[in-house]
């Protein structure tokens, strides 16, 4: 059914485009799809562009699908400086803008997210709390491929100088370009950005790369969630070795249930903390 209705699109497309008016109607309907939105309510309200059924799903279960990112994030003192590493779309980097007055930093270097990043921080009028840093965090600065798994607006599961994913297994890569990668401690010295009192770490593989180059920053940090997935065992070990030896521990680790699509059961959000 699919394989039809794909090749009655692409006659359709073809016959509109031949004609003004169809062009017209083309560019109406490009236009709609992609400025979208829904708007949600969560200790306020929210606006997010849906211009595809992934970025609708992430909206509607904007309060179910990671309840446990939502309350770490009511803890935090207002105007701290937050990192979300994996913005995606910026779900959480609005969030915690908009709740607790945070100073955002949100990386994300994916060409199709970034779109949908900007435009969500404009419509929920944050520009002036959210730094989008459109480069992935590594271990080292230098030029490396980011892979990606697919080209949907809103989507995941890519990775920054690796062929491997979130469960440490090579996976088919979709899309690739090149860029340049810096580490966290190399963000602070060389970006001059402040201090994060709280980060998020979500890129699907290469958190424990993240982690080990900053270990300078992670002596400072009061929090930080990050995905791990346990069977992957030296993504889960050497991040694990890393936040203990900057002086925190694992407070609280949380399954990510059915939502999180492609994940396995063993992936979990973990919570550390310093006292």
């Amino acid at each position: 059914i699919k394989k039809i209705l794909n090749f009655w699109v692409r006659i359709s497309y073809q016959i509109l485009r031949s004609f003004a008016i169809g062009r017209f109607i083309l560019e109406l309907l490009i236009y709609q799809i992609r400025n979208n939105t829904f708007r949600i309510s969560h200790q306020s309200l929210f606006k997010f562009y849906t211009p595809n059924d992934l970025n609708l799903f992430r909206a509607k279960t904007f309060s179910t699908k990671e309840p446990e990112t939502l309350e770490w994030i009511d803890k935090f003192v207002e105007q701290s400086v937050f990192w979300d590493i994996g913005a995606n779309i910026g779900l959480y980097s609005i969030y915690a803008a908009k709740i607790r007055k945070c100073q955002v930093f949100s990386f994300e270097p994916s060409v199709f997210n970034l779109e949908l990043l900007a435009k969500n921080i404009h419509v929920n009028n944050l520009v002036d709390s959210i730094t989008i840093v459109p480069l992935p965090l590594t271990n080292q600065l230098g030029i490396n491929q980011l892979n990606m798994s697919n080209t949907e607006w809103g989507g995941a599961l890519s990775t920054f100088g690796e062929r491997y994913g979130h469960d440490g297994k090579e996976f088919n890569k979709q899309f690739v370009f090149a860029t340049i990668g810096i580490s966290v401690d190399e963000a602070i010295e060389k970006l001059h950005i402040p201090i994060p009192e709280h980060i998020k770490i979500d890129v699907d593989g290469i958190e424990h790369l993240i982690l080990s180059g900053g270990k300078k920053v992670l002596s400072h940090v009061k929090s930080v969630l990050i995905e791990i997935n346990d069977d992957f065992e030296e993504h889960s070990k050497y991040a694990r070795e890393i936040l203990l030896s900057s002086g925190l521990r694992l407070k609280e680790k949380n399954g990510l249930g059915n939502f999180s699509v492609n994940l396995s059961n063993s992936t979990f959000n973990q919570i550390w903390i310093r006292e």
